[in-house]
């Protein structure tokens, strides 16, 4: 069993072209919309970010309930986690586009509103990036400490290890439910600076782990069509889709629960968020959110036949990268640019950022082994059976 992964050559390559191609866009388009630009740069390293980040908390759920089905492949979310460090320099560069992201950061604003006045304490430049460099820092020690216990299970073995992780991986959520909360709120939220949902930050956590699931069963798929992961068998693929189909169920809950009281409230401070989306090109984006991130994953994950084929749910997978997106871009766009617009900017920005997430997590797979074969738990999962 091959149990080194070896990154192959056109991988390389393609992630390079990809990264290449990506700053090319970037550069015209910060030269001739530079608006535009910063909400692509917001928009994808979020997206690329809440997916280490969901990863990171798939990690740690493993290690707390003790799960023996998820061992084998505990090495994808880890070289997952591994882009954090990198999204957290890129967020710093925001910096120089708050004025074309955030209302709320122009000098003088606060003076002359009344609803940013109260706020002037807590939105403020220099505090925001005070919070943003300690969360990333925060988030960057834990995630590097848990990869170096599990390395060091890897190599000595024993109950030691595990039991390290499993104490660190409750510190790990513990944290992220403080940090993403607040990391949420400022990067996203205050966009739209006179609105507030008090379930934004848990329905974007949600979002976060539902598409760190979906791009980790993608790349197990993958990796085993590859000749990787040989032990894969169709209990560990009805795992994977339990996660993504109970996942999609409590995304659109959150989503639709946040639509439905503001809506059903009418109240103006509230409804301003959900009008600007239903209207000036976006009301599409409103129901293809919906339609691609709960219903066809709740229709189609409901057979066990399909939640155990491997190119049914890898093509569900593909479609939910997508998902991810338009989740995003309804969330991020309309409040900056105030009217919908698709084009070579977005896909170039796109393909950039993803070209750096493959070429990241590429690395940190091939630097350690596949298959941590002294994990207490390897046995159980390599021969892993449900029904």
């Amino acid at each position: 069993m091959e149990n080194r992964f070896v990154i192959p050559k056109r991988l390389k390559m393609i992630s390079l072209a990809l990264i290449f191609i990506g700053v090319v866009i970037m550069v015209y388009t910060f030269i001739t919309q530079p608006n535009r630009a910063w909400a692509n740069i917001l928009l994808n390293n979020y997206y690329f970010l809440s997916l280490s980040i969901g990863a990171s908390f798939f990690i740690a759920i493993q290690y707390i309930t003790q799960s023996g089905w998820s061992a084998m492949f505990k090495r994808v979310p880890e070289a997952m986690m591994s882009y954090i460090p990198f999204a957290g320099i890129i967020m710093l560069f925001l910096y120089f586009g708050m004025h074309d992201i955030y209302h709320w950061s122009h000098e003088g604003i606060a003076s002359q509103d009344p609803i940013l006045e109260r706020k002037a304490a807590y939105l403020n430049i220099p505090f925001f990036f005070i919070r943003m460099v300690v969360v990333f820092i925060v988030w960057s020690v834990m995630v590097r400490l848990l990869r170096r216990i599990s390395l060091a299970e890897d190599e000595y073995g024993g109950l030691e290890y595990f039991e390290k992780s499993e104490f660190w991986s409750k510190v790990h959520i513990f944290i992220l439910a403080v940090t993403f909360t607040f990391a949420s709120f400022d990067w996203i939220m205050s966009i739209d600076s006179h609105w507030f949902s008090t379930i934004f930050s848990v329905k974007n956590f949600v979002a976060a782990f539902f598409h760190a699931a979906v791009i980790i069963t993608l790349v197990v798929i993958i990796l085993n069509q590859r000749g990787y992961f040989q032990s894969l068998n169709k209990s560990h693929l009805l795992d994977f889709s339990r996660y993504v189909f109970i996942l999609s169920i409590i995304w659109g809950y959150l989503t639709f629960a946040q639509f439905m009281l503001i809506w059903y409230g009418n109240i103006p401070e509230e409804t301003a968020y959900y009008d600007l989306r239903w209207n000036n090109g976006f009301r599409w984006i409103f129901y293809a959110n919906f339609i691609i991130n709960w219903f066809i994953p709740f229709v189609l994950l409901l057979s066990q036949a399909v939640n155990k084929s491997k190119n049914i749910l890898m093509a569900l997978c593909i479609l939910l990268i997508f998902g991810q997106y338009i989740d995003l871009y309804e969330q991020i766009f309309p409040g900056i640019l105030h009217h919908a617009v698709f084009g070579i900017p977005e896909i170039g920005f796109f393909i950039g950022f993803a070209g750096l997430f493959i070429f990241i997590v590429s690395k940190a797979l091939a630097a350690a082994q596949l298959i941590p074969t002294n994990h207490p738990y390897i046995e159980e999962s390599i021969y892993h059976h449900v029904h």
